[in-house]
């Protein structure tokens, strides 16, 4: 029984078509999931506009934001039933004895592989996925929004694990994107005051971010990240996809300050990082999540203190790929979701 599947043939720019797979098959420590519903990432869109800095697997079925139901037990497998409703973890292939692995945080080891560039991801009908990255979502939870679990972890990792938020604190998050506005709603739930920076053409993503109860600015955040006593902001969150983002951040953050960076950017620098050393500040950077985190995030989710509905906009079946895709990328809806045929 073969399913039509989104998939990036090659490393030119537009090598992404639909093609007719088989149902894969799985290991002996793997499930087979029917797939409900797949989010589209930036990363989807780099992939296929071939602007990527990260290594793909040719021919690669696309998608790592995903959920469904299990269909298919490997023998090995316990504690899961067919038909459970499940979210899984992006880190397909890891090794049990990298020393990141061992701490548990097998989303640093080097050579840990993801759906959707390592191996074949989620926009399809079925997809392989080992059982040790699966997690129970409740019945109350659609799938259309448990499938965005997966960058609310990015979110979480950025703003929550890899920052140091306080309530009260003043927070510039840099790119209306997915991620930066998931990372704004974070912060808002830390308790923070939180603008989000964007251009022009990001009118209609910052107005969603409204939604979160942020600030929305086009341009300059400068008046507002000085606002209580000149100094700067807290913290500034990077999500954008661009290296010269990195500037305006350090130009934005008080001294003693922090900087979450979330966003890639490929393009080399091109400016001097002595504000860094002058104010005093940590530049961290943040990568994807782990067990722990995806958890949390679930239990957000569920409670309906993190809602991602606002960034949906919309679903389209598997075969209209092309045009979810290019809704993103024109920036005319935040997040496209794709469901199976």
């Amino acid at each position: 029984m073969k399913s039509a599947a989104v998939v990036n043939y090659a490393p030119e720019k537009g090598c992404v078509e639909i093609r007719e797979l088989d149902r894969p098959e799985i290991g002996p420590d793997d499930v087979l999931l029917q797939v409900a519903n797949v989010g589209v990432c930036g990363s989807d869109l780099h992939q296929w506009t071939a602007d990527h800095s990260w290594p793909v697997n040719y021919p690669v079925v696309l998608g790592h934001e995903f959920g469904g139901n299990i269909v298919e037990l490997g023998v090995n497998v316990d504690g899961w039933s067919e038909g459970d409703r499940v979210v899984s973890e992006t880190a397909a292939i890891i090794d049990q004895q990298n020393p990141m692995s061992r701490r548990g945080l097998y989303n640093l080891d080097p050579t840990r592989k993801g759906f959707g560039y390592g191996v074949n991801g989620a926009m399809t009908k079925f997809v392989r996925v080992p059982s040790r990255i699966l997690h129970a979502i409740p019945d109350a939870l659609p799938f259309e929004h448990a499938c965005l679990t997966e960058p609310c972890c990015v979110a979480y990792n950025a703003v929550v694990k890899n920052a140091s938020i306080e309530p009260g604190d003043r927070i510039v998050v840099l790119g209306p994107g997915t991620i930066g506005i998931l990372c704004a709603a974070v912060a808002r739930l830390c308790g923070a005051e939180v603008a989000i920076v964007g251009l022009e053409s990001d009118r209609h993503r910052l107005e969603i971010a409204k939604q979160y109860g942020c600030e929305a600015i086009i341009g300059d955040a400068k008046p507002w990240a000085t606002e209580r006593d000149g100094l700067g902001c807290d913290g500034v969150i990077d999500a954008a996809g661009a290296s010269v983002t990195l500037q305006i951040a350090m130009d934005l953050v008080r001294p003693a300050g922090w900087i979450s960076k979330v966003g890639w950017g490929p393009q080399p620098l091109g400016f001097n990082l002595d504000p860094l050393v002058q104010k005093n500040v940590r530049l961290q950077g943040s990568f994807s999540h782990n067990w722990p985190i995806w958890e949390r995030v679930i239990a957000l989710l569920s409670s309906g203190q993190l809602d991602v509905k606002p960034i949906i906009g919309g679903v389209w079946p598997i075969t209209q790929w092309h045009e979810a895709f290019e809704k993103m990328h024109r920036g005319e809806v935040v997040k496209s979701v794709l469901k199976p045929v």
